[in-house]
């Protein structure tokens, strides 16, 4: 019985050994045969070699990609001697050589031995799609979306039955996706029957975007008469869709601007509301937010590089106390001075702002300073015909959350009673007990620590500069007129209409213009509705 178990074990070795053997010499044959189409590729012309690239390409073996890609890139080269080809890299005054098809080194060649076969555009683009037909059955999903996309850009017919077998066999959804596209744009190059063509409009159609509109501007110029309603009738329909994504993207470019007015005004919304005071200063207090993350990356950098992503959560309650005692000092030291005298409180804010600046300009310097984005802030993403910056995203979302926070503080805490109480009636509020100069003083801090969390937002979008204040403080001051003096529900409503009606005007007016329209928009209103969009009562209103 041993004796029968040791023959049938030899004989599945002697099986695997005469399988392994053949499988080796049909390798060895395969690798022949396509060393040899590798070679023809030294013998002949431009056309000539685009025919070889497309019979390559229809073998289907991979190892004739790296052939391909260094003949796009000109380093492959046939020895004269035999008319071998090789892919070369450069050894001093010689060449590695390197075999075309395994890859294995193939010693070194003297530079004169050798012969470089070249290529043209025409050659070039034969080559790119012949990679991507070899390489849409890779199992790397990267190098598969890599490649659809590549036959995207350059539709061949001779692609199509690689396409076929590749959507056969797809089962990632994205690359999928492509590789439709990619099919359809292939058919509308192709001698397929009008049917095929149409329904390859109706997929191009169906997948959208500015390069189905290419592809179609493109097919159409070739289309015979009978494709040619079906082709107009899609790029009108891509067109009126696009308009409409144009005019989605316009709207979240304003709510981005409108977020970043909210933050700039939402505190100079409540200092005005309360005190009646004109701060030309409060840009000042957003620029100095903005160097503090400044100042937190810079040190984050030096001595603690693992903390970058952090660097935001640390910067904001820095840049508050920063700003906010910067402010508790202007109103203590000079604002409550000038309560009454409103002409004067401007000219002294103005030349706060002037000193600020230049206190700056001397210890950072005149140029801009340099203030990174988080991994978490970098990069976009696409939402339909849109485009989505997440650092945008993020302001958005942290102007809405200051927006809550100040809404819960004013409303419901003793701080925010006595706040409301002064604004509707200071006499009132200081007969009742109410210290309405610590109010007064709180309120400017409060208002200048939000400047100062500004600050930190908007050092992730625009320049940190001692100017960075500056092209903020009369577009706050817009908003914060326009909303309804000291209501932030108008502070809110009164930034996302300015900025979506900024967006809106700037392609036909420009952004100076632009501007400008809106101001005399916002006197024209103001005309009508003195308070606002959201009339308060207050000190300023009654006075």
């Amino acid at each position: 019985m041993h004796a029968r178990l040791i023959h049938r074990f030899l004989q599945c070795l002697l099986v695997a050994f005469c399988l392994t053997v053949t499988l080796l010499a049909t390798d060895l044959r395969a690798a022949d045969d396509l060393r040899t189409m590798v070679n023809a590729l030294g013998g002949g012309n431009f056309q000539q070699n685009q025919k070889q690239v497309e019979t390559l390409a229809k073998t289907g073996d991979p190892r004739i990609v790296p052939a391909l890609e260094a003949l796009s890139e000109g380093d492959l080269y046939q020895r004269k001697a035999d008319g071998t080809v090789f892919i070369v890299k450069p050894a001093g005054s010689n060449f590695t050589l390197i075999d075309a098809v395994t890859g294995d080194a193939a010693g070194e060649e003297a530079k004169a031995a050798l012969e470089k076969i070249k290529v043209n555009n025409g050659l070039r683009r034969t080559i790119r799609a012949a990679l991507g037909g070899l390489t849409l059955m890779s199992p790397d999903t990267g190098v598969r979306l890599q490649a659809a996309n590549t036959i995207l850009r350059t539709p061949s017919a001779d692609a199509l039955d690689g396409l076929d077998a590749a959507l056969a066999a797809e089962t990632d959804g994205t690359v999928r996706a492509v590789l439709e596209k990619a099919r359809a744009a292939s058919v509308l190059v192709s001698d397929r029957p009008v049917d095929e063509k149409k329904a390859a409009v109706a997929t191009v159609v169906e997948t959208g975007g500015r390069d189905s509109l290419s592809l179609l501007s493109a097919a159409l110029a070739t289309a015979d008469e009978s494709l040619r309603p079906d082709i107009e009738a899609g790029i009108s329909k891509i067109e009126d869709r696009q308009a409409l994504w144009a005019a989605g993207q316009n709207v979240w470019y304003g709510l981005s601007l409108g977020s970043v007015l909210l933050l700039a005004a939402i505190g100079l919304a409540i200092t005005f509301g309360v005190m009646g005071i004109i701060n030309m200063a409060h840009g000042e207090m957003v620029m100095l937010g903005a160097y503090t993350t400044f100042v937190v990356q810079h040190i984050i950098r030096t001595s603690f590089p693992g903390l970058f992503d952090w660097s935001l959560a640390i910067a904001l309650p820095l840049a508050f106390l920063v700003t906010g005692v910067v402010g508790l000092a202007i109103e203590r030291g000079i604002i409550r001075f000038l309560y009454g005298r409103p002409l004067e409180t401007l000219l002294a804010t103005w030349g706060v702002s002037l000193i600020l600046q230049q206190a700056v300009r001397s210890i950072f310097g005149p140029t801009n300073q340099e203030v990174g984005n988080p991994s978490w802030m970098s990069g976009a993403f696409d939402l339909g015909g849109m485009t989505i910056t997440w650092n945008r995203m993020w302001i958005i979302v942290f102007s809405l959350a200051v927006f809550a926070f100040l809404l819960f503080l004013l409303k419901r805490t003793p701080m925010g009673l006595q706040m409301r109480a002064v604004t509707q009636n200071r006499r009132m509020a200081s007969s009742m007990g109410i210290r309405t100069p610590w109010v007064d003083a709180l309120t400017f801090a409060l208002g200048s620590g939000i400047a100062g969390i500004a600050g930190v937002a908007l050092s992730q979008i625009d320049n940190v500069s001692p100017n960075l204040g500056q092209g903020y403080i009369i577009d706050s001051f817009m908003v914060v007129v326009f909303g309804g003096v000291g209501n932030l529900w108008g502070t809110l409503v009164g930034a996302f209409t300015l900025g979506i009606l900024n967006k809106f005007l700037e392609p036909y007016a420009g952004a100076v213009l632009g501007k400008i329209l809106v101001l005399v928009l916002i006197i024209l209103f103001i005309q009508k509705r003195p308070r606002g969009l959201f009339a308060l009562k207050g000190r300023a209103v009654e006075t």
